[in-house]
């Protein structure tokens, strides 16, 4: 009786190889590639609304400082234009991808969670998504102010005349950025969860996370200004703080339920796999 009990389980828990494991890193990524291609193709073929879309916040800028040259961009090179609309289109694809790849990151770490951490998909799934948004959405707030700030630092007998390759090629990276920056509370609790470390360790550790957390937004942020490093380090710190309670509380909570099985990660269950 228990043999039979035993080959019945077998299967859903059974060791991965080495190959079976990264053959399912590449199923998962493949798909992720194509969710970005998809995204890619809609952003490329809706280019016009696009790029009156990011061009909103130069105009913004222009009105905020009084200035009078045009809310135009000025091309100095005839494939200019083509590779600028591969490019947004590619980082416009990734941000509308996202909730696929993170889909996709979660039903790859899904075989090593019991029945009882597998209820955390939709929340881990759509939490992702949700600061994903809200760091792109702060990130084009912030690139206004930026601009203002880069714009008056020049002076009023310059004039500001951007290309599209360039503007278009630090706003979207400012923005992805912000979003990318945005997951960090998710990987703190995810990290808590998995036993890497605990609440009490990353709060005995508040200081060097706060020169971290800056050091990493100055690296990620493409403008370096002080508006763009504070709008983005004092929400990472904040969230740093969110993470270890929330962590604290949810490993608490799960204390007498099952937990992380070490080694689970190179494990297969059939039923995982979509």
């Amino acid at each position: 009786m228990t043999d039979t009990v035993s080959e019945a389980e077998e299967p859903a828990g059974a060791p991965m190889t080495f190959w079976e494991h990264l053959d399912e890193f590449r199923s998962r990524l493949i798909k992720s590639m194509i969710a970005v291609a998809i995204g890619t193709a809609v952003v490329i073929s809706l280019w016009g609304p696009v790029s009156d879309f990011f061009l909103r916040p130069y105009c913004d800028a222009l009105d905020a400082l009084g200035r009078t040259e045009p809310c135009s961009l000025v091309i100095t090179d005839p494939l200019e234009g083509f590779r600028t609309r591969l490019r947004v289109g590619f980082t416009g694809g990734i941000a509308l991808a996202m909730p696929v790849i993170l889909w996709q990151l979660w039903q790859f770490i899904h075989p090593a969670l019991k029945p009882s951490e597998k209820r955390w998909t939709l929340p881990f799934v759509i939490s992702g998504v949700v600061l994903f948004v809200a760091g792109v959405s702060l990130g084009f707030w912030t690139f206004p102010r930026a601009l203002e700030f880069f714009i008056n630092v020049g002076g009023s007998n310059i004039s500001p005349l951007f290309t599209p390759d360039k503007y278009f090629s630090l706003i979207t990276f400012l923005m992805l950025s912000f979003g990318i920056g945005f997951e960090f509370p998710i990987v703190l609790i995810f990290l808590q969860l998995a036993g890497v470390v605990n609440a009490d360790t990353l709060a005995r550790g508040r200081r060097y996370a706060a020169v971290g957390i800056v050091t990493l937004a100055a690296i990620i942020t493409p403008t370096g200004d002080p508006i763009t490093l504070g709008a983005l380090s004092i929400p990472l710190y904040i969230f740093y703080e969110a993470a270890i309670v929330i962590g604290r509380f949810l490993v608490r909570r799960r204390a007498g339920l099952p937990g992380f099985r070490r080694g689970r990660l190179f494990r297969r269950s059939g039923s995982d796999r979509s």
